[in-house]
């Protein structure tokens, strides 16, 4: 076990170190310089045909696909949610207050890579069996890059086949669990599971999410998209509107907290018996590692979802990419980032809480017992809902390494594993989900660079359709 451990976290170190860091970064300012600014430029328009359509009535979308808001929600339902909240506060303890800076400018670059990627991922979709639109990473480097590139398609549906029984399953219900659990023991309605009170109950509530998640799956794609486009949206304004009333509560710790996000984003002054520049390395590292495992803007999970949208044009669809990384990184980040500096459960380098302990914590020092509960009802929607995003994601994969047999096998197996999820410790379950999320960015990135000329032909093309 040991030595799994090991090699785990010395892949881990390069997946998620500067040198991969720096490539995904790198990327998203690739396709913001030869877009001209798009994200900025074109606000108007991103924003326009992304949320201004929601103004316009609900769209329906035909066989075999979703809306494209269906399609974003699916999409968000993976990224937002425990990344949010818990991510953001690991980042904090991890890499300071300056983090949060750093998270900001990956998200900026990030959403035109994610804008390229869903935009490739419906350029070159294709139907399956049943009739459905499917596509991602590992159809637009098969059909995109060429057959001779097919072998990084292969790697990229291994790394998302397994990657979607940690991260987005086994990572997602044990969160469920563990926030109900730290509800439930502050109501003193149970005792706590390291007494030994509460294993049975998990093993029931985690029968009840199998049944639940099941019972979506079973559905195919139009199904999960009914659900997170009916709970996302819900769950994710009250989230906003929650952030929002707690840092009003605590209101004069404000211009501390802005102060401190932008000190530490620069700080290079040694601490004591520290290296000069130590602080803002880590402010760096884990600000942008953060960022881009909240948003995924580059890890080529997204794009599986969007390929399935109703939509005439690729880069019509790419602007959700815009917004998905706007809303989840420069808004719900900024505002988790904020409750958790101006609620007084920072202690900097002194802080002794882990991540999910220190956001529950400040909403609790806004809001006392009730902000434990809020807590455990936002990650419990979710989590589950990045459960139903990540079991198509992981399907999808598995699809395409079987030419679309076994997907019923994949799924069963997938409804098993959130009980045995329900039950166990996960923490070598973390770091290899962990890493192998990260291990998806490589193909899907060369992709994205080999693939550039596309981006920029649809693009030109579509915004000159979009004048007309």
């Amino acid at each position: 076990m040991q030595k799994i451990m090991d090699i785990n976290s010395a892949i881990n170190g390069f997946v998620w170190g500067p040198v991969m860091l720096i490539f995904i970064v790198a990327v998203g300012i690739y396709f913001t310089v030869r877009l001209k600014g798009f994200q900025v430029s074109k606000i108007k328009l991103w924003i326009k045909y992304t949320i201004g359509l929601l103004f316009k009535g609900k769209k329906k979308s035909v066989a075999g696909a979703v809306t494209p808001f269906q399609a974003f929600t699916t999409a968000m339902a993976a990224t937002a949610g425990t990344g949010n909240l818990v991510g953001v506060s690991t980042a904090l303890i991890a890499g300071g207050p300056g983090a949060v800076l750093w998270m900001w400018i990956s998200g900026f670059f990030g959403m035109m890579t994610k804008y390229a990627e869903i935009l490739l991922a419906v350029k070159y979709r294709k139907r399956n069996a049943e009739g459905d639109w499917v596509g991602g990473p590992m159809y637009y480097i098969t059909h995109g890059l060429g057959e001779k590139f097919k072998w990084l398609a292969v790697l990229f549906s291994i790394f998302g086949s397994l990657c979607a029984f940690g991260i987005g399953n086994m990572t997602q219900i044990n969160s469920i669990v563990g926030t109900t659990e730290t509800m439930l023991v502050d109501l003193n309605v149970v005792e706590s599971s390291a007494a030994g009170g509460y294993s049975h109950f998990k093993l029931i509530f985690g029968i009840v999410l199998a049944i639940l998640v099941a019972l979506v799956l079973l559905g195919g794609i139009q199904r999960i998209g009914n659900v997170t486009e009916l709970l996302v949206p819900f769950i994710g304004i009250a989230c906003i509107l929650g952030c929002i009333v707690a840092i009003i509560i605590k209101r004069e710790n404000l211009p501390g907290a802005v102060e401190m996000i932008f000190q530490g984003a620069f700080q290079t002054k040694a601490a004591a018996g520290g290296v000069l520049g130590y602080a803002m390395s880590q402010a760096v590292r884990f600000g942008i590692a953060r960022g881009v495992f909240t948003n995924e803007a580059g890890l080529g999970s997204a794009p599986i979802a969007h390929a399935a949208a109703d939509v005439d044009h690729p880069a019509k669809q790419g602007l959700w990419g815009c917004f998905e990384v706007f809303a989840d990184t420069l808004v719900m980040c900024t505002l988790s980032a904020l409750v958790v500096l101006t609620s007084g459960a920072f202690k900097g380098t002194e802080t002794l809480l882990d991540g999910s302990q220190l956001i529950s914590a400040a909403f609790k020092a806004s809001f006392g017992i009730g902000g434990s509960i809020f807590l455990a009802f936002s990650v419990l929607i979710f989590a589950y809902c990045t459960c139903l995003s990540w079991s198509l994601y992981g399907l999808r994969c598995f699809e395409f390494l079987t030419n679309g047999k076994g997907g019923r096998i994949y799924q069963s197996i997938y409804c098993v594993v959130v009980v045995i999820a329900a039950i166990m410790q996960l923490t070598l379950v973390w770091d290899i989900a962990d890493t192998l999320n990260g291990l998806m960015a490589i193909p899907n990135l060369i992709a994205l660079i080999g693939l550039s000329p596309i981006v920029l032909k649809l693009t030109k093309e579509y915004l000159a359709m979009s004048k007309k």
